[in-house]
């Protein structure tokens, strides 16, 4: 009996987990392909949503486990972290996985593939700036946004206790280098943090001053100039701080400084200025890679090599028509899985794959429970801004989409009741 074709997905973001999900349900299910979904975490949470995570406002309940979801949608979940690539073996080298003292618990392993799709994702591109490294932190993945969570919980405890002990009322202050979408959302969502951190017991509060600093004279510059202004308005409303147009050169353990000179305060300093694929991604096996290491693909998503396609945003596909590549959205991921499985069901038929085309759909930012703004796009109505109750539905619906990518429309539905019900008591229960 011939070998089944191996499918090897590496990343369970957005676009590796419903790639793994559609795969699993359509090959996996008629043990037609064994589909193989490999990460370094356990569980996954949609990444527009770790600003939620690092202020300590998303519910546990969004969170999904790899191997649970593997079960129900036929396709087996690895844990492990991904470190180089045998493309003469046609072989996935993952690293080995150590305890906190660094001993040893399992050693290198190497997996088989026909198929390869690379869905690594994208860090924060820190451009080689002196410090950031070492004193910010990023919300890149699931575990760093919860860290920067308990961080900030231990830091506002300190500085509560400092002025109560030294009788003064020194605010803690909270820097933000980048007002792109993820720096924008942060500060909205960190903008209620006296009321969240009450919930921790801490007598008495204290004042909490959050700064953005950008390099860029506007904020969003992916959303129209209109938009960007309703949103700057908005923030400086809630009080928060924008310093545009200011470069930063270097972070130290207690500032941020910037190309003009000023220095600015910090407790907590967050790094959310700009992306690029993991570096152990430039060299690797002979693929070809841009300046910020992604993967070169076609049109077909394909690289350099015909059986490894990458998708997401470590993936480097040109836009066609537009100039440039693909912006790295959730949108975009979800577009790119959709067409990877068809293409690779096309393969295992002897058919061609299929091209991909990018919709843009518009860009949207939440300002949490304050506002949500954005631009909408269409054949028919061209680029339209919305903001407002409107502006979070669609919103809301972009979640959605992928939840039902994920669980199936019932599922969805269930789980969305079971928020509304659980946010419902909770309000409820204040009330009273």
């Amino acid at each position: 009996m011939a070998e089944k074709h191996k499918i090897l997905i590496v990343g369970g973001g957005a676009a590796g987990l419903e790639l793994a999900t559609e795969l699993g349900q359509k090959l996996g299910k008629a043990g037609k392909a064994e589909i193989t979904l490999l990460d370094a975490a356990s569980t996954h949470i949609w990444k527009p949503l770790l600003h939620e995570v690092a202020s300590g406002t998303l519910a546990e309940a969004e969170e999904i486990e790899y191997l649970s979801q593997a079960h129900r949608n036929h396709f087996r979940f690895l844990f492990g972290k991904m470190e180089g690539l045998d493309r003469a073996n046609k072989e996935v080298v993952v690293a080995p996985i150590t305890n906190k003292q660094g001993a040893e618990l399992i050693p290198q392993r190497r997996f088989k593939y026909d198929t390869l799709v690379m869905a690594v994702g994208s860090v924060s591109n820190t451009f080689g700036i002196k410090g950031v490294d070492k004193y910010c932190r990023f919300i890149d993945t699931t575990k760093e946004a919860f860290r920067f969570q308990k961080q900030l919980v231990e830091t506002y405890y300190l500085q509560s206790y400092a002025n109560q002990n030294q009788q003064r009322d020194k605010p803690l202050s909270i820097v933000i280098v980048g007002a792109g979408a993820t720096g924008v959302e942060l500060s909205a969502e960190l903008h209620e943090v006296t009321k969240l951190l009450a919930t921790y017991g801490l007598e008495g509060s204290i004042g909490v001053n959050i700064t953005i600093i950008e390099a860029a004279t506007q904020l969003l510059p992916a959303l129209p100039a209109k938009l960007s202004q309703a949103t700057m308005e908005q923030l400086v409303k809630l009080g928060i701080s924008l310093k545009l147009g200011r470069r930063v050169t270097e972070v130290t353990e207690t500032a941020v400084h910037t190309h003009d000179g000023e220095v600015f305060d910090a407790d907590l300093k967050v790094w959310a200025a700009g992306i690029k694929a993991p570096d152990w991604m430039k060299n690797l096996d002979g693929l070809e890679t841009n300046h910020i290491n992604q993967l070169v693909v076609d049109q077909t998503l394909q690289t350099s090599d015909p059986d490894i396609f990458a998708i997401g945003d470590c993936a480097a596909c040109e836009w066609v028509g537009h100039g440039g590549n693909v912006p790295p959205r959730a949108q975009s991921a979800h577009q790119m899985a959709s067409a990877v499985a068809k293409s690779i069901v096309n393969r295992l038929k002897g058919k061609q794959g299929v091209k991909f085309v990018y919709r843009d759909y518009g860009s949207l930012v939440s300002l949490g429970k304050f506002s949500t703004v954005g631009s909408l796009m269409g054949s028919l109505m061209g680029t339209v801004s919305v903001g407002g109750f409107i502006a979070y539905m669609v919103y809301l619906s972009l979640y959605k989409m992928h939840q039902v990518a994920i669980h199936g429309y019932f599922r969805t539905a269930m789980l969305t009741l079971s928020n509304l019900f659980r946010r419902s008591t909770h309000a409820k229960m204040k009330m009273h």
